[in-house]
């Protein structure tokens, strides 16, 4: 049976319960130790909860610093957004810096420098196990390995990833990552819904992405984590991104846009297309408020919502 696990500013740790939130009696202080301490966690969870969730003030479940691994371009309907072939495309990553990751309720910090920010809901698979280079990940052995999950923001900074192909700085500033509000820790049969779960993301108000995994998503976790372990190096408490669906504000242009586009030299092409994107209204502002959410349809995997402000660097 699934448990959510909350993370709080006074650096206690909690299980969800029917009743509320019960502390966890642990020395624990990473996430990593904190899922070696598995007795300490069920304990808590089959208790009462003593506390009212909603009275707790949460920090993303995932502490730093850690790995943050993510995958590229891994729903069909975001490639095809993006102007490119899911049959075709490879499985690719990137990195992403663990101090971009924040509470579920902070504020998302625009750098006064970037003109163009993005948004992107994803699963994020929290390890569970130490994964050195050369382990053998099956569908079998994986719930060893993937402790639980989260729903994370991939907030990316368009004008600095598109014109450098630069995905560790865009996507890299304090803030860009928020996680939580909890971490779901899921069994072997439970993680098998992998498939089923449904992301969600709304702009003031407005649906901006909504998509389950089944049918969309290109690699699945094992296929990921098979790739992974041939060359870096997993440790529990680590967090792998897996993708985001359609919906984000940047869309690959017109063909004929584009093929005008690649006949400019690079510094010209990339002026025309960010004066031409300057007229896209989808791009996060100042005040935005922007709402995450992932579960399934049927409500029995919940990795709950996050609500964060946008604001302009000060």
């Amino acid at each position: 049976m699934s448990i959510s696990v909350l993370r709080t500013a006074n650096g206690a740790w909690w299980a969800q319960t029917p009743t509320g939130a019960a502390k966890i009696q642990t020395a624990a202080t990473t996430t990593g130790e904190l899922l070696a301490d598995r007795a300490a966690i069920d304990s808590a969870a089959s208790g009462p909860g003593t506390v009212p969730v909603e009275s707790l003030k949460l920090l993303s479940p995932v502490t730093a610093p850690c790995r943050v691994v993510a995958q590229m371009t891994n729903f069909r309907s975001h490639l095809k957004d993006s102007g490119m072939d899911p049959d075709t495309v490879p499985l690719t990553f990137f990195r992403k810096t663990s101090g971009s990751i924040s509470g579920p309720y902070d504020a998302v910090v625009k750098p006064s420098h970037v003109k163009f920010l993005d948004y992107e809901v994803e699963i994020g698979l929290v390890i569970g196990k130490a994964i050195p280079v050369g382990t053998r990940i099956t569908t079998d052995n994986l719930a060893e390995y993937v402790a639980g999950l989260v729903v994370t923001n991939d907030v990316s900074a368009r004008d600095l990833q598109l014109p450098k192909t630069q995905f560790f700085e865009s996507k890299s500033y304090p803030t860009f990552t928020p996680v939580g509000p909890v971490l779901v820790l899921l069994d072997g049969d439970e993680l098998k819904r992998f498939p089923d779960l449904r992301l969600r993301l709304t702009v003031n108000g407005e649906v901006r992405q909504d998509s389950t995994v089944e049918g969309d998503m290109v690699f699945q976790p094992v296929e990921a984590l098979q790739a992974l372990s041939r060359f870096q190096r997993l440790d529990a408490g680590d967090l792998l991104l897996t993708g985001t669906p359609a919906g984000t504000a940047l869309r690959a242009p017109a063909k004929p846009i584009e093929i005008i586009g690649s006949l400019l030299p690079p510094a010209m092409k990339w002026k025309a297309f960010f004066k031409r994107q300057a007229g896209n209204p989808r791009y996060l502002a100042d005040g935005d408020v922007v709402e995450v959410g992932i579960g399934t349809d049927d409500g029995a995997i919940v990795l709950g919502t996050q609500r964060t402000i946008v604001r302009d660097a000060r």
